[in-house]
């Protein structure tokens, strides 16, 4: 019984399911015939449920054309409701009234074209079935207003133009009047192709739809002449194949001619222009004439503007093959007007309905539309197609073509006027910023690297570094991610950043609540610092202390304070750095919270994998040899003095070649002092509670940390042997690191592993005191 119900649901719900399961089984066993017959069945179960629930597209694609009038009806019956007040204090129930009634008519009107097309499937074209006849709900009320506003909508069950953009006939307009309550259902004659068993329908040619035109207070109905219309379909993309093709349509409509004309003296009223927007909606959708569309287009384009467009003509734009034909015009049409209107309806259209955004970004999935738009340089076009792109939020994957870096950067450099696309406020730069995100970290890392090192040519750094200044923390947070994505992938433009770059920006972001801006700020900081020459390396720590106004070591202390533990690493490495451009030798409260942070960080690094990762950055960091890449080579440096030379990495083979020996000489002195200043400070300050730190590390660590804890410890052993007149380093490192160190002599250890543990042993011993104590060593 559909009328009853199964614990709770109702039966005819479950009867719905059913059909729609074997409507699926059906497809899957190929059978499209009876799948088809099985998913009409489901709206003619549960009409409601089916078009509000389970099948809500396929109902507002197939059923919904034929029942617009219900639409409008209610629209204008919801008008008249509100505009007679409450004075009565039955307004809401006479709304609620309409609601129920224009419910119950949807679902009928549903069930009857359901019924329809699964008779039609069932009977071919040998006994076509009759065409539904929905009409308009009685109310029980009466407004005198509306009996006259209504009657000619009540004339008919099929609003004409609606029936003609669906089913594809042409209606010749006769000299005749229309009489006022005469119905009218035009017959279909279907006929049998005679090469083929199935059915066909001739082309839609809609030759006399034209769009209704307001000048100086006259309707003009305009049509299109016989002849064969102006193409606008040179456009050869993959559009929606959702979209009819025309050769496989079934049902062959004769022209049928309809009796009457509307009078052209009068006023066009609300339901005249319902009436020219379905028209206008049906002609982008359905007409090969690029005139027509154009027209219809700047139609549709002032009722969103100058109305809001209302419910019911979001409806009509919502379809998937509107939306194919809008884009379609705006790929053809060279008319400038033509084209704003275009993207105002797109846009009105993506806001609507998250619907739409998927059905425009699969009906142009490379974005061509959008390039052709986006590369109109000459007037402010390309910000408004700017705007609704980016609120449209297309992937990478949708950006293939090398075109898109030139235009997202003139964007960026052009973007600060502001776009309203209906009543939202969009910022093309912020959309300019989306863009090159995708493109420098949506792709695999080779194009990534691609993309950056075309942005770095195309003056990109510059772009970002002027937004950087001028622009708020948002604005400066995405800068700075961006600028660090293109150093990681072309690690040359550390040299021009490190010049070029204000540091008080990157200073100031450190400042505050913004801890994603923060982060990308420190970590930026530290990239800047993987300098191959030493000199240049302090010269930016010098510029980044100065920072303007701002004390910088100050700032920075206070963020190590308020930091998450996985931040701590960098910031107190960088707070070192900075203190060691100042007296080594006099006590600093910026020295000691920096150490401080940087033992706590190793001491509990075992807590978590990034904080590992984060230490072992900084310990390479402070080690201070770089290639010109900015790889960290402090390795790779101590094993060829280690005389390995054949695991060198290839970004220690590219180190920057020095002209003469004396340059080389003078350079490798610097280093030599910079290391051994830090040493003593490490040792002085930390004591054994840092070495401590590293041995733990050594035993306990992920592999890049243990690596990074050995190479520490391999150079700081070198700056502080006794060669260098240190006497106090080894026998403290001794007591706490030898046991680590014998252990990864281990024959198991990687050589590596194993060259930096005998490189460090044996600048230990050169102490007497170690010596003695390393007895298996000693034999």
């Amino acid at each position: 019984d559909r009328e009853g119900d199964a614990r709770g649901v109702p039966s005819s719900h479950l009867s719905a399911c059913a059909q729609l399961y074997l409507a699926v089984v059906y497809k899957m066993e190929s059978d499209p015939h009876l799948a088809a017959r099985h998913l009409l069945q489901v709206f003619v179960d549960a009409p409601h449920l089916a078009r509000r629930t389970l099948l809500p597209d396929l109902w507002a694609h197939v059923f919904l054309p034929h029942l617009l009038h219900l639409e409008v009806w209610l629209a204008n019956e919801s008008e008249l409701v509100a505009g007679c007040g409450d004075a009565d204090g039955r307004s809401s129930s006479r709304m609620k009234t309409l609601q129920r009634l224009y419910d119950d008519q949807m679902d009928s009107g549903t069930a009857q074209f359901a019924m329809y097309y699964k008779e039609w499937l069932k009977h071919g074209g040998d006994a076509p079935p009759a065409i539904p006849s929905v009409p308009l709900p009685s109310t029980p009320w009466s407004f005198d207003k509306w009996e006259k506003h209504s009657s000619s909508l009540r004339t008919s069950s099929i609003n004409r133009n609606l029936y003609n953009a669906v089913f594809g006939t042409s209606f010749e307009q006769e000299d005749a009047k229309l009489p006022n309550e005469a119905e009218y259902v035009p017959d279909m004659d279907v006929q049998l192709d005679e090469n083929s068993d199935s059915l066909k329908m001739e082309k839609p040619a809609h030759r006399n739809i034209g769009l209704q035109e307001k000048q100086s207070g006259i309707r003009k109905e305009s049509t299109v002449p016989e002849t064969a219309p102006t193409p606008r379909k040179s456009y050869s993309l993959r559009l929606l194949s959702c979209r009819g093709d025309v050769s496989r349509n079934v049902i062959d409509h004769p022209k049928v001619t309809k009796r009457g004309n509307v009078s052209v003296e009068k006023e066009l009223d609300c339901c005249e222009v319902t009436v020219s927007l379905q028209r206008a909606v049906s002609i982008v959708s359905n007409s090969d004439s690029l005139t027509q569309c154009e027209y219809a287009v700047h139609e549709i384009a002032t009722a969103c503007s100058n109305l809001g467009g209302g419910p019911n003509l979001g409806t009509w734009m919502s379809c998937p093959s509107f939306i194919q034909g809008l884009l379609e015009v705006t790929f053809t049409s060279k008319d400038d007007a033509v084209l704003e209107s275009a993207i105002l309806i797109m846009g009105e259209l993506v806001l609507r309905n998250e619907v739409n955004r998927q059905i425009v970004l699969n009906a142009d999935p490379q974005l061509e539309i959008f390039l052709r738009l986006l590369a109109l340089r000459s007037n402010g076009l390309f910000l408004k197609a700017t705007a609704v792109l980016y609120l449209m939020k297309p992937r990478a994957k949708q950006m293939l073509s090398m075109d898109w870096m030139p235009l997202v950067l003139h964007i960026l450099e052009c973007g600060d006027e502001v776009q309203l696309v209906s009543s939202l406020k969009c910022y093309p730069k912020m959309a300019a910023f989306y863009f090159l995100d995708q493109l420098l970290t949506g792709f695999d890392i080779d194009r990534n690297v691609e993309n950056a090192k075309q942005m770095i040519a195309l003056g990109g750094l510059d772009l970002l570094m002027s937004r950087l200044e001028v622009g708020d923390a948002r604005e400066s947070r995405i800068c700075i991610s961006l600028l660090t994505s293109c150093v990681q992938a072309d690690g040359s433009c550390r040299y021009y950043l490190s010049d070029h770059l204000k540091k008080e920006p990157l200073v100031q972001l450190l400042v505050g609540n913004e801890k994603k801006a923060s982060a990308a700020a420190l970590n930026l900081m530290s990239e800047l610092t993987c300098l191959n020459r030493t000199s240049q390396m302090v010269e930016f720590l010098k510029e980044l202390k100065s920072g303007g106004c701002l004390n910088t070591m100050q700032i920075l202390l206070v963020y190590l304070q308020q930091a998450p533990p996985v931040q701590h690493p960098l910031a107190a490495v960088m707070l070192l750095q900075l203190d060691l451009l100042g007296d080594p030798l006099q006590y600093s409260v910026y020295r000691q919270e920096a150490i401080d942070a940087m033992m706590a960080a190793l001491e509990h690094s075992s807590e978590s994998v990034k904080v590992q990762e984060q230490c072992a950055r900084a310990l390479l960091l402070l080690a201070g040899r770089f290639s010109s890449s900015g790889e960290p080579i402090a390795e790779a440096w101590l094993l060829k003095r280690a005389g390995v030379d054949g695991s060198l990495s290839e970004s220690f083979r590219r180190t920057e070649i020095f002209k003469n020996k004396g340059a080389r000489a003078e350079e490798e002195k610097v280093v030599e002092e910079r290391l051994k200043k830090l040493a003593l400070v490490l040792v002085k300050t930390g004591n054994k509670r840092f070495l401590a730190a590293l041995s733990n590390c050594i035993s306990d660590g992920i592999p890049t940390l243990v690596r990074a804890c050995l190479v520490t410890v391999a150079w700081m052993s070198s700056s502080l042997s006794p060669l260098h007149g240190c006497n106090t380093f080894q026998p403290l490192a001794c007591s706490v690191l030898a046991a680590k160190l014998l252990d990864r002599l281990s024959y198991d250890r990687v050589m590596e592993e194993r060259v930096l543990a005998s490189l460090s042993l044996l600048n230990l011993v050169r102490h007497p005191e170690c010596l003695e104590g390393l007895l298996p060593l000693k034999r």
